[in-house]
């Protein structure tokens, strides 16, 4: 009786300590073994999904995903549907990626590391790493985020929504790119490929010790990339560059590849401003200052914005675009106009001027299928046919140019652009899960 009385006292103790540790949250800014790091805590908290998604919380268009689910409950619009055989709804999409998994409490950290800026000097960046509470996660996810234009959707001021992956147990790692978070001051180098990449491997260079000295060492060691629209195209630089730089197991700053998932990205720069000039139409207004200025300052090309952009955009891209104060459906509203012709010059609308070849070459060097490489790992890209932000033509040329690597390719009517970026969620989280079934069953 009495070995069974303190049997019970043990088990009760257990159970109150491991209650304790659930509802314990590590103070990751004041870790001894991770002080003199690269990355270096800035702030953290902590977001429970089970409440839904947080009011900061963004869609690829700037929207507010609470109001998009409101907004998408209320309306019967097919326009509003993901997929047009299913009439699956977005708000359908983002309720079910919150059913999912058991871990809804996320720990938020946001944090500082040391990469190169335009001209290759040091620059400090900033970005979020997103973890289960109280367990290690399974496996890090290295997330390049789509296009945002405010600061305020920079991931380490907001919830982004592939942070709804950490609810199954996964970890990830998201850079906010130069001109974002603690670089909000400086100019973004929209779709400078090398540079972007660089940029985002190296939060991940600088979290992956990190996580040893906190005691987060993931289950599997390998690592997932991920990303959609501007993050595709920069998830596909991002596995270029481990793939021809960092492939050397000797290296200390190896990266072993294990999967890797893009959506709607634009792989074909070049490609992408063309459509924007034979059809003169620009479904995604803004991405023409952004391509412009990115293409123009961040390869340092020998002309000037209002060589290529009607004069009320030069007038106004300080104010709408750089100050990083405007969403990109509200700057798309103050543009005013999806007609190409009006946005540009005429120079910049004729295709075989001076200033578009000079330009035309420096999109060649910034698009990943211009590259003399073929994808190595897993890879699965998935682009909709109705894309009216990122044309088609992407994903064409992405299965034209790899057609003998590993690649799984999923093009279909999937909707719009935002559409679709939850649609790409949900297959990636469904894929995830798929391969842990395949696992367990191996493991049988």
């Amino acid at each position: 009786m009495k070995k069974n009385y303190i049997l019970f006292l043990l088990i009760g103790v257990l159970l109150s300590g491991c209650q304790f540790r659930d509802d314990e949250v590590v103070d990751f800014t004041n870790i001894e073994a991770a002080k003199g790091l690269k990355f270096r805590v800035i702030g953290q908290h902590e977001t429970d999904l089970s409440e839904g998604l947080p009011y900061n919380c963004y869609l690829p268009d700037g929207t507010p995903a609470n109001e998009y689910i409101e907004e998408s409950a209320e309306s019967n619009d097919a326009a509003r549907s993901i997929r047009r055989t299913t009439g699956t709804t977005g708000a359908g999409i983002l309720q079910e990626l919150l059913k999912w998994g058991n871990q809804n409490k996320i720990i938020e950290i946001v944090g500082t590391y040391p990469s190169i800026d335009m001209d290759g000097n040091p620059i400090t960046l900033s970005g979020k790493v997103m973890l289960p509470k109280n367990v290690n996660p399974k496996r890090m996810i290295l997330v390049s985020h789509y296009t945002v234009c405010s600061n305020a959707e920079a991931p380490s001021n907001c919830f982004s929504l592939e942070g709804m992956l950490v609810k199954d147990g996964y970890g990830l790692i998201i850079p906010d790119y130069i001109g974002y978070g603690v670089t909000a001051k400086e100019v973004h180098p929209y779709l400078v490929m090398d540079l972007t990449a660089r940029n985002v491997l190296d939060m991940y260079l600088a979290v992956r010790p990190w996580l040893e000295a906190v005691e987060r060492i993931p289950d599997d060691p390998n690592l997932d990339l991920m990303g959609y629209s501007q993050g595709g195209a920069t998830t596909m630089a991002v596995q270029h560059l481990i793939e021809t730089e960092f492939w050397d197991k000797e290296d200390m700053d190896y990266v072993s590849l294990h999967r890797v998932f893009a959506g709607g990205g634009p792989y074909d720069v070049k490609a992408t401003y063309e459509r924007f000039v034979t059809t003169d139409t620009a479904g995604y207004p803004v991405a023409v200052p952004l391509v412009l200025q990115g293409m123009i300052k961040g390869n340092k090309l020998n002309m000037e914005l209002s060589d290529m952009m009607r004069p009320f955009l030069c007038e106004h891209i300080d104010e709408w675009i750089n100050s990083k104060h405007y969403t990109s459906a509200q700057i798309n509203q103050l543009i005013g106009s999806k007609v190409t012709h009006e946005l540009l010059t005429d120079e910049a609308m004729e295709q075989k001027s001076e200033k578009v070849a000079e330009l035309y070459k420096a999109m060649t060097v910034n698009s990943i299928v211009s590259q003399n490489w073929e994808p190595q790992a897993s890879v699965y890209i998935m682009h909709s046919i109705d894309d009216e932000t990122v044309p088609y033509t992407n994903a064409v040329r992405a299965k034209s140019k790899w057609r003998n690597a590993n690649i799984t390719y999923n093009f279909g009517h999937y909707g719009g652009h935002v559409m679709t970026c939850l649609r790409f969620i949900y297959s990636v989280r469904s894929l995830l899960e798929q391969e842990e079934e395949e696992r367990s069953k191996y493991e049988q």
